[in-house]
């Protein structure tokens, strides 16, 4: 079930404005929204994806168009010596092409004799024939910004899901406190009539004095029982507190008027999660985002060695300029073919003789990558083991509630049978008092033990990546 904005605010304003007046309950969708849409880290993490957008912005700069303008002019002694502008775009594209398109004025007295006098027109292109030609820096840096992006998307559930799973074992924590609290209040009830009782018993002469005392003693444990039970409750409280977080993020205290819904002991929720192993360990394969981490680190290191490679190439860059006389480059690009007339072109040719630094940079690229492939690996068994471990244990748990719930009852049954004796004068408190005594601890066990197994079926899901 999901809860919108404005009720979580609802329920927090509720929660200062009535708590003095009357119990609010707080189940564990509501914690896990509550902390879903406030806690500051969940805002950090929303915070680095937008820088990393940012980054793939200035990624993308580079593929920007240049608008540039170059003029000059020399005079000296009486002398034009020349008078120059040059304004001209630059359109770099994805594939390392580059194309250019510009207009020249050159006019003096002593210019170069290479120099083309008036105005003319050009527009080239130059291309990369080996490096760069299947990736480049820039290219490089983008896809590499892509991939920061989705490592921060990443980050962010796997920061939500260990964030939850702390919340989950706080909430369980404060649910088995409180109902500690309710069972060992039940049995402070019970005690102070068996203590009326007694009394009653002694007054009319069927009880000796010294029953007053065990009735007495037996009431007073379960109030200091009772005292640290609700210690217990308080500070698990103040532990879940550390977790919840106002619209303002400004930390938000629990009061202790709140206490865990009462539908605590319905595992009707476990409805909606997986607890099939097979099911859990290929959703983790997929999804993890532990792997889905390495995965995109094994993706930035790919284009690393794709990079690196182009060092162990020559640099080959043809350009080539279709010129044209005056401002109309249409009319000239039309007078025939590219290499007939009206053109300049060049080549660039650069190689390393021992090829020492691309060589080294490509191979400790191989390496990082066979390096993180063995990490994964290992992480993927990392985490297949722990969904195991918390698969055996949520099994386990299982069978030890239904054992401890017969247990309970046969406890139950005993308490009941020994006041049937004190009553009938065949028994003494002494022995009523060790038999309830027992049943407490059992059924504490057993509030133990749900705690556990519900904490269980949370842990299955942390431990696949699926808390979100």
């Amino acid at each position: 079930m999901k809860y919108p904005v404005h009720f979580i605010c609802l329920f927090l304003f509720s929660l200062g404005t009535y708590a003095q007046e009357t119990k609010q309950t707080l189940d564990i969708e509501q914690v896990l929204q509550i902390v879903r849409e406030f806690h500051p880290v969940v805002r950090q993490t929303t915070i680095s994806i937008e820088k990393s957008q940012s980054d793939i912005l200035l990624a993308r700069s580079s593929f920007d168009p240049l608008l540039s303008t170059y003029a000059a002019k020399k005079t000296f002694d009486g002398v034009n010596y020349y008078d120059y502008i040059s304004p001209e775009i630059s359109i770099p594209t994805w594939y390392g092409i580059e194309i250019t398109s510009g207009l020249e004025n050159v006019s003096g007295d002593r210019i170069d004799l290479s120099q083309t006098t008036g105005k003319t027109s050009y527009v080239g292109i130059t291309i990369p024939l080996a490096k760069n030609l299947v990736i480049d820096k820039r290219r490089a840096f983008l896809q590499q910004a892509k991939i920061f992006n989705t490592m921060a998307q990443t980050e962010q559930r796997l920061l939500i899901n260990d964030l939850l799973m702390d919340v989950i074992d706080a909430y369980w924590t404060w649910v088995k406190a409180y109902q500690t609290f309710l069972v060992i209040s039940k049995n402070v009830e019970v005690n102070e009539k068996r203590v009326q009782l007694v009394n009653q018993s002694y007054v009319n002469g069927e009880r000796p004095a010294i029953d007053t005392v065990e009735a007495i003693t037996q009431l007073q444990s379960f109030q200091l029982q009772q005292n640290a039970a609700w210690l217990s409750f308080q500070n698990a409280g103040l532990s879940m507190s550390a977790f919840l977080w106002n619209t303002n993020y400004e930390p938000y205290l629990l009061p202790n008027t709140v206490i865990p819904a009462d539908t605590w002991d319905n595992d009707n929720f476990i409805n909606k999660f997986s607890i099939v192993l097979i099911d859990l360990l290929n959703a983790a394969d997929l999804n993890h985002p532990n792997l889905q981490l390495y995965n995109a680190k094994l993706n930035m290191l790919e284009i690393d060695r794709k990079l690196k490679f182009q060092e162990i190439l020559p640099k080959l860059d043809f350009t080539y300029n279709q010129l044209g006389k005056g401002y109309n480059l249409g009319e000239t690009i039309t007078t025939g073919p590219l290499f007939e007339n009206n053109f300049q072109y060049g080549v660039k040719f650069a190689v390393p003789i021992l090829f020492r630094k691309g060589r080294g940079e490509y191979r400790n690229a191989k390496l990082k990558i066979e390096e993180t492939k063995l990490d994964l690996s290992q992480k993927r068994i990392q985490i297949q083991v722990k969904i195991k471990s918390y698969y055996n244990e949520f099994l386990n748990n299982k069978k030890q509630i239904a054992l401890q719930t017969n247990q309970y009852g046969n406890y139950q049954q005993l308490v009941r049978a020994e006041e049937t004796r004190f009553f009938n004068g065949e028994s003494s408190l002494f022995m009523i008092n060790s038999r309830e005594n027992k049943s407490l601890e059992s059924l504490e066990k057993l509030i133990e033990l749900k705690t556990k197994y519900y904490k269980s079926i949370y842990s299955l899901q942390w431990s696949a990546g699926l808390l979100q």
